[in-house]
């Protein structure tokens, strides 16, 4: 994964390798993904643009696509990205990839998907680009690799919505498909995309659908005085969502009503359990379908960090050809969402260094130039895995994920004090289990009143607040857990799990759990959160309400982290049942938010006790 070699990096080289041996011994060496570059294409061709060629799909629907070629004679391997975002402005044109690799020998293609901005037909999100009735990723690359400029060798690539065509072309194996680059994507859109938990990803997927679809859907769908009309109502929304996110029931959001252009919004609402209609999309059940080798590559704060990393695993462990098993390849950095930023050292509330010596659009070529081309590169030498270990700041590779040495270690909630927050019980939190009677511990308990809740700092979200944040403003309202200042530093880095014993005054209620890096200055930084929604806590397919005031065990997922605590922070635990508007209020009745309006106060209740012993699992590595 050697980015191309820059001036500046070709320069600081030969000054490594004219400094004293002393020096080098001071200097860490870069891990080999991160080296100067071997073998590569390089950049030799002007470029040759077609603008809004129409491609035939099987049901005689035609779809845009603009072509830029390398000027030369001779056929060339080629790229396609896929975006219901607009070709001329999609995530590969904002990051200069059409260039890039059109002038290194590439032909490059941007379509837009059925139904968006030059394309003909209905939209629906994911439907047609997948394996159901309409193929038309497929059928795409089996034109591409039937044109004259074409050598019948095709790359997939893209990221977040454009990425996810790219994962639901696979399973259909197009023979001219040979290799794919995904960035941020989805293995479950259920439970990866539009739930989490449980709960509905509102924030999301409701500034998604108004911000981001709005405009076009209003302009394929209403003419004349309608059009203008829609248009209003649209803008206002916009300038009120904030205000909007409160609607309720969430089924009856007024402004998407009525136009078929946003039906997806309200079956994605009606559909809110796990189970056939997001089965037949589900890319991770069909694992055993993919042929090719796939570069996935994510963030620790980005919104389908846990897609990115179970479609690396699933593919290379149960691909469906020795060409996908053991030849996936993954890159994990401290980033959040979007192709911008990719690369970038300030993120949230934070610096980290050396997260630009990823290069984008070099570490692309250099996959697509040993897959397509057929350069003997190394990159296949290197080890599967890089990833951005945070507290730390460097880049690690490692031989496979989640890594084998970990050690998963239960750090266990006690009463405290730990003197380091003003929050709700300011418990403690230990590697020690809590001890047995008469010293038992007393639960802790919170009032959870929908109308009243937490609301979203950060984290692993899209269009409000994200990333590594201060959140100490929600540590003061839910209950903390807090080790001691660490005498040595502490590496957690794989999948975190909470467990929660634990009792609620209503039927139903969530479970918001936090992990957090306790600087000396006070700072609780987000490292990651997870949801559980306790009609959920069997089943994302089948929902059991609970019995009030009965304790049950609650196992919430937080995804997966690489972060060091130094010697002297902290590591703190916060627990509430809100993280509000990234999650939709569970209004702590029998009737879900998305159906309902009445809510309810709630006393949640955690158990600390040697028999209920809540705790948080950390996959920790030995230093």
């Amino acid at each position: 994964m050697n980015p191309a070699p820059t001036r500046r990096a070709a320069a600081l080289s030969a000054a490594i390798i004219s400094a004293a041996a002393a020096f080098l011994l001071l200097c860490a060496p870069l891990p080999p993904a991160l080296a100067q570059g071997q073998t590569e294409s390089q950049p030799e061709y002007s470029v040759i643009v077609e603008r809004d060629v129409m491609v035939p799909m099987t049901d005689g629907t035609r779809l845009a696509i603009d072509i830029y070629r390398p000027n030369g004679s001779g056929r060339f391997p080629a790229l396609l990205e896929r975006t219901p975002y607009d070709k001329g402005n999609s995530s590969e044109i904002r990051v200069g990839a059409h260039e890039y690799f059109a002038a290194r020998g590439y032909v490059f293609m941007v379509q837009d998907t059925r139904g968006r901005f030059a394309s003909e037909g209905e939209f629906y999100p994911f439907l047609d680009d997948g394996w159901l009735e309409n193929r038309d990723g497929t059928d795409t690359v089996r034109w591409i690799a039937a044109q004259p400029w074409s050598n019948g060798e095709v790359g997939l690539l893209g990221g977040s919505y454009t990425g996810q065509t790219a994962y639901m072309i696979a399973p259909t194996q197009p023979p001219a498909m040979k290799a794919m680059f995904v960035r941020e994507s989805a293995a479950d859109l259920f439970d990866h995309w539009v739930y989490r938990g449980g709960a509905f990803e509102h924030a999301f997927i409701t500034a998604w659908s108004t911000r981001t679809f709005g405009p076009n859907i209003v302009e394929r769908t209403f003419r004349g005085d309608e059009r203008e009309v829609a248009r209003a109502r649209l803008e206002a929304a916009i300038g009120n969502l904030e205000r909007d996110f409160w609607h309720l029931p969430l089924s009856r959001y007024p402004l998407l009503r009525g136009s078929p252009g946003w039906k997806y919004y309200y079956d994605w609402l009606a559909h809110n359990h796990d189970g056939p209609y997001w089965w037949q999309q589900n890319v991770g059940l069909n694992h055993g379908r993919f042929q090719v080798p796939v570069y996935h590559l994510g963030g620790w704060y980005d919104i389908f960090l846990k897609g990115t990393l179970e479609n690396f695993t699933g593919i290379q462990r149960s691909g469906g050809s020795a060409l996908a098993r053991g030849n996936q390849k993954l890159v994990i950095g401290p980033w959040v969402h979007g192709p911008t930023n990719v690369g970038k050292v300030e993120v949230g509330e934070l610096r980290f260094p050396g997260a630009d010596q990823v290069d984008y659009n070099a570490i692309r070529l250099r996959w697509f130039d040993r897959w397509l081309k057929g350069l003997d590169n190394g990159v296949m030498d290197e080890p599967p895995v890089l990833i951005y270990v945070m507290g730390d700041n460097r880049w690690r590779t490692e031989e496979a994920w989640p890594l084998a040495r970990a050690r998963v270690t239960p750090y266990y909630f006690h009463p405290g004090p730990s003197g380091s927050v003003a929050s709700l019980n300011d418990g403690a939190l230990s590697p020690e289990p809590p001890k047995p009677p008469p010293d038992a511990a007393h639960p802790a308990s919170f009032a959870y009143d929908p109308n009243d809740p937490v609301l979203t700092l950060g984290g692993n979200t899209l269009f409000i607040v994200n990333g590594p944040t201060d959140h100490r403003a929600a540590d003061v309202r839910s209950l903390t857990f807090t080790t001691a200042p660490l005498a040595q530093e502490l590496e957690v880095t794989g999948p975190i799990k909470a467990v929660l014993h634990a009792m609620s005054s209503a039927v139903d209620t969530d479970w918001v759990v936090r992990l957090g890096d306790v600087y000396p200055d006070g700072r609780s930084i987000l490292i990651a959160d997870g949801i559980l929604r306790a009609r959920f806590r069997e089943s994302l397919a089948r929902s059991r309400l609970i019995e009030p005031d009965r304790v049950y065990t609650y196992e919430i997922d937080l995804w997966a982290t690489s972060n060091v605590f130094k010697a002297g922070h902290r590591i703190r635990v916060s627990v509430h049942s809100s993280n509000f508007p990234r999650w939709d209020r569970n209004l702590n009745t029998a009737t879900s938010p998305e159906h309902g309006a009445r809510s309810e106060t709630a006393i949640n209740t955690v158990f600390l006790d040697p028999k209920r012993p809540s705790h948080i699992l950390l996959p920790v590595i030995p230093r």
